[in-house]
């Protein structure tokens, strides 16, 4: 049986670990040395779903760090499956740029599974964003994670979350 296929797309303000939380769940490696994303860097990988009873890849579209997006951006994006919105816990405001993200893609391409990940928890004790904040952002978005690109710490779990989340939009679609 071929494997259902979804293309998923990695978005946030530069530098908060995009390619680094990609970089994490498809090669389980992290670097320290920052290279800016340009354009789009695409990867994949197959995970086994328990919901489908087979493999469902996922084509990762990892976007260059954008605050707003224009014509380009919104191209990379036709045709996603779901969203990994990514901000950092020591910059409060990348969590804003993820919210106008978040608005202006489901304006342009209408609503789809998505999960947002507060990164850099290995560096928590730096976190300006508040607790109280990220629950709030929990009861408003759901699935909220606070992740470390540098660890692991809950990057698997968030993306595989987000697979599971497809693939009951596939389901319901069908």
């Amino acid at each position: 049986m071929t494997p259902l296929t979804s293309k998923v797309c990695v978005v946030g303000d530069f530098a908060v670990g995009k390619t680094s939380v990609t970089e994490r769940f498809v090669n389980n490696q992290f670097s320290d040395k920052y290279l800016s994303t340009v354009g789009v860097k695409i990867d994949t990988k197959e995970i086994d779903s328990q919901a489908l009873g087979m493999m469902h890849k996922l084509v990762i579209w990892d976007v260059a760090g954008s605050d707003e997006f224009g014509a380009t951006e919104f191209a990379y994006l036709r045709g996603a499956s779901g969203y990994i919105f990514v901000a950092d816990g020591t910059r409060p405001d990348t969590l804003a740029v993820v919210e106008h993200l978040h608005g202006q893609i489901t304006q342009t391409y209408g609503p789809a599974p998505f999960v947002l990940l507060v990164n850099k928890r290995d560096l928590e004790s730096e976190w300006i964003v508040s607790d109280e904040y990220i629950d709030a952002l929990a009861d408003a978005y759901e699935n909220v994670y606070r992740t470390s690109a540098k660890t692991g710490d809950d990057v698997e779990q968030a993306i595989r979350r987000l697979a599971e989340l497809i693939v009951e939009k596939e389901v319901r679609s069908a």
